[in-house]
């Protein structure tokens, strides 16, 4: 918790959530993502239940509709904490893409879409996935989108190939990003629409393998097949050809959970670093720890993490003041910025551990698996970095 952006809230709910992750997380998490998800998900289930006896059950929801009110600096805090275990989002219901879903269907959906859809999904009771990327088309470009969604009378008729569409295995239903005015300028030419994933002709062709790992359940990213999918024109979110907009309205907080998420990871993965570095003997009374090179890792990781997180909290304040447009260009430097104190972090982390670094004997592999695609989505590191350059060169004439 950094103090000063530590409000009243956050100092009663930090301690709570901390012991809660340390305590029901921390001893099972190796084994928990190892496990079949049809028996880690009974196990996740039970722990959900208890956080919200806990009163710790999605900390961003406004209170009267079952969560802690926090605003994005608080639940930025909390989200960092969350991030120090694999699982730790999803056991407080906070996990990407349904915190995305949430947010956007919230604002956005109308009553009788949040009432099917929506309050289930708060409730934890169900889950849902995004499907914007496309394999054929560079994901660096959104406009580029092949998926189409052709009105036909009351119905929506959907078409198109989609991957990495996370968490589709066992989702109840999929936000999908299709073409629905496709004569538009290229920002107005698409919708968001509901699918739900048992409608005829929405084909989970497979879960795609990162690095290898495969995984399934919400642990997986799935490539899908829309062939003649036909949902109600009602299952529409927002207006026809608000697509863009309602994208850009998603990824704003969504990159702020994303960097603080990061941000917990680095700091687990810095505190296994220095327990590593202070007691692994190269030779009797000769630490790691004793290395000038480790010393360096370890000062250069703290000095970064501490960058990191001041410039993710500034950001986040910014957005509570003044709405996500205002916060843009901070938003473009944390998403680069600390995707590379992320990777590397987690590349000394594994150095300091040997060989140990790159078994599934310790968190580190996993997070170097799962955690590189960071410096690719939401928009890879060039994009990001090429617009906050173009943003900054306008106040000198270019």
């Amino acid at each position: 918790m950094t103090e000063i952006f530590a409000t009243k809230k956050l100092k009663a709910l930090y301690p709570k959530v901390k012991q809660f992750i340390e305590e029901e997380l921390y001893p099972s998490e190796l084994y928990l993502l190892t496990d079949p998800w049809s028996e880690v998900s009974q196990i996740l289930d039970a722990k959900r239940k208890r956080a919200k006896e806990l009163g710790l059950w999605a900390p961003y929801l406004p209170e009267n509709e079952g969560g802690l009110g926090l605003s994005m600096t608080e639940f930025g805090q909390i989200s960092e904490l969350l991030g120090g275990t694999p699982l730790g989002h999803y056991v407080l219901n906070c996990q990407a893409p349904d915190i995305g879903n949430i947010e956007l269907m919230h604002q956005f959906a109308s009553k009788e879409l949040k009432a099917k859809y929506l309050e289930p999904l708060m409730k934890g009771e169900i889950r849902s996935c995004f499907s914007m990327t496309e394999p054929e088309f560079a994901g660096s470009n959104p406009v580029n989108l092949g998926t189409t969604a052709v009105l036909e009378g009351d119905e929506f008729v959907i078409n198109g190939h989609k991957w990495f569409t996370t968490a589709a295995e066992g989702a109840t239903f999929a936000i999908v990003m299709a073409v629905t005015n496709p004569e538009a300028d290229p920002y107005q030419r698409a919708s968001m629409i509901i699918v739900p994933t048992d409608t005829p002709g929405f084909e989970l062709t497979r879960n795609i393998p990162i690095m290898g790992d495969v995984g399934e359940g919400y642990l997986s990213h799935a490539e899908i097949n829309y062939v003649d999918c036909r949902v109600p024109k009602s299952n529409l979110i927002g207006e026809m050809g608000s697509g863009f907009m309602l994208a850009q309205q998603r990824l704003g907080p969504g990159r702020i959970h994303h960097c603080m998420r990061w941000i917990g990871i680095c700091e687990r993965a810095f505190d296994m670093m220095c327990k590593r570095a202070a007691t692994r003997e190269l030779r009797d009374g000769k630490k790691l720890g004793h290395q000038q090179t480790i010393q360096n890792w370890i000062a250069e990781s703290r000095a970064e993490i501490n960058a990191a997180r001041f410039m993710v909290l500034h950001a986040a304040h910014k957005m509570d003041q003044e709405g996500s447009k205002a916060a843009r260009m901070e938003i473009s430097t944390i998403k680069f910025f600390v995707a590379d104190v992320l990777m590397k972090v987690l590349d000394r982390a594994i150095q300091v551990h040997g060989a140990l670094g790159i078994t599934d004997d310790t968190l580190l592999s996993f997070w170097y698996r799962h955690e590189r695609g960071a410096r690719i989505y939401d928009g890879p590191d060039e994009v990001h970095k090429s617009s906050l350059a173009k943003a900054i060169l306008k106040g000198y004439g270019i």
